[in-house]
């Protein structure tokens, strides 16, 4: 028996991914902890120094903006994975399937006839003041009617042992590639573990990317040039930027390798222009364009929109699918899908409090203590208040905010996330979880098995964002009874 084992570990107060109440493993745990407990003295530290040491060195970094202690950021990982048994993942994509049915045609609506408003399902003035409702994109018809062609959505569980929407990232959603280098690290150290569990493989996601950005190439085009579309070495997602683009072949490029012609996009190469067909871009809508959206963007390309309204290149993802992303609109999703699907929702929103509405915000200002507040559009964990970890007069400032501009702020219940053992010193401890899975829409719509599960590393925190102190873990959907069992080849 090792010198690190799990009897102390602590299941009580929250849902354990691993563990059920009385201590004995999930199924799909078993062999891992079997493995863990049989290590040698001091082995699985080693192993985590290791893997953080082979993170450094691949350089896997985020960027932390107003960080006086510089920007570049290594994202903490933990050596424990998230395992995810097979039911569960079962009901998770069918959920993610029909939600991004439902929000792709909400977005083709919103920018055409506007039904859904016109039926009073989603009110008139929660959208017409939605800051992410792109008018230039009224009557814009993408590929195949498809907007969200690559979509992040943050999943919880609750104590109850259920598993709720937090919310929906269609804009650019980032963090895949923490997903791909966390199982390639992890394979790495343990080889057996994966073979023994049955581990989903992840390692497809970037063919599975690329034949989702090939499948809307203008007029059917085979073989299109596909490239993706950077800020820059500054923005904080970059490295992922790169490493996707390296891991499908294709060109990197920023807007200055691109120039607009007789409506079409070409790339500056060392042989001439080379017309592009598909942009996965990673550029929010605002510095897109210079002739359609700011025109003091440095980043953008004169008259990228013209030519997508014309149908000569394809833009992944669609200009305006920011406004699905509004934390006010998310509140209206399950009846997106009622009304779209005429569905009951696979996977339920948390329970949601507008304080656009008189009603709700009244409670929400007398609960303020119980609650977390969030702005509409902010992301990063950053304008929001946490209220049972808040001071009065955080509450104070917040009542502020909310009574000057309630259409900004929705608030939610504070959840009991689930928890999964996390290595700390020399012990295991529990850490509060989310979960992102990433969601491909092109020709069909395909989820990645498993996604990036984001831990909040400070003892206690519900805040799991890289930027706010969290890291992440490996994601293990496993099922042992099939034969999808991991080789080498396979993750």
């Amino acid at each position: 028996m090792g010198e690190l084992n799990f009897d102390s570990y602590d299941t009580t107060g929250f849902f354990d991914e691993m563990f059920m109440d009385d201590g004995s493993p999930r199924q799909g745990a078993e062999r891992l902890l079997q493995r863990i407990n049989n290590l040698p003295p001091g082995e699985l530290k080693a192993r985590q120094q290791a893997i953080e040491s082979a993170l450094l060195r691949m350089g896997i970094t985020f960027t932390v903006y107003g960080d006086e202690a510089g920007t570049e950021k290594i994202f903490p990982f933990d050596v424990i994975p998230r395992i995810v048994q097979a039911s569960d993942w079962r009901h998770i994509e069918a959920g993610l399937k029909q939600r991004i049915t439902a929000l792709n045609r909400f977005l083709d609506d919103i920018y055409h006839d506007q039904q859904i408003v016109n039926d009073e399902i989603v009110p008139r003035e929660i959208l017409e003041k939605a800051k992410s409702f792109r008018p230039q994109c009224v009557g814009l018809n993408p590929p195949k009617g498809i907007w969200c062609h690559i979509t992040g959505t943050d999943l919880v569980r609750h104590t109850d042992g259920a598993i709720y929407v937090l919310e929906d990232n269609l804009r650019c959603p980032s963090g895949v590639s923490y997903v791909l280098q966390n199982r390639l690290v992890m394979k790495r150290s343990f080889p057996l573990a994966f073979a023994d569990s049955g581990v989903r493989p992840v390692v497809n996601y970037p063919t599975q990317l690329f034949q989702t950005l090939s499948s809307v190439a203008p007029h059917g085009k085979p073989d299109p040039t596909v490239v993706v579309l950077t800020p820059g070495i500054f923005n904080s997602a970059y490295y992922e930027h790169s490493f996707l683009a390296q891991q499908m072949g294709v060109e990197l490029v920023q807007g200055e390798d691109l120039v607009v012609q007789d409506d079409h996009v070409f790339m500056f190469t060392t042989d001439g222009l080379e017309q592009v067909d598909v942009i996965y871009r990673r550029i929010d809508d605002d510095f897109l364009d210079q002739e359609c959206f700011r025109k003091d963007s440095m980043l953008g390309v004169p008259g990228l929109m013209n030519a997508y309204r014309k149908g000569n290149v394809a833009l992944c993802n669609a200009p305006g699918t920011g406004v699905a992303d509004d934390k006010v609109i998310y509140a209206y999703v399950p009846d997106m899908i009622r009304y779209y699907l005429n569905q009951e929702p696979i996977l339920p929103n948390v329970p949601t409090y507008i304080c656009q509405r008189e009603e709700d915000r009244k409670y929400v200002l007398e609960h303020l203590g119980e609650l977390v507040v969030k702005a509409a559009n902010e992301a990063g964990g950053y304008g929001m208040l946490v209220g049972p970890h808040s001071t009065v007069e955080d509450q104070i400032e917040f009542a502020r905010r909310i009574e000057a501009d309630p259409r900004n702020y929705i608030a939610q219940p504070t959840l009991s996330l689930s928890r999964v053992p996390t290595l700390v010193d020399d012990h295991f401890e529990g850490r509060h979880v989310d979960l992102r899975p990433y969601i491909l829409y092109g020709d069909s719509i395909w989820v990645l098995p498993g996604g990036l599960t984001r831990v909040a590393l400070k003892k206690g925190s519900l805040v799991v964002n890289s930027s706010q102190g969290g890291g992440s873990k490996d994601t293990w959907v496993v099922d042992i009874r099939t034969t999808d069992v991991a080789d080498d080849s396979a993750i």
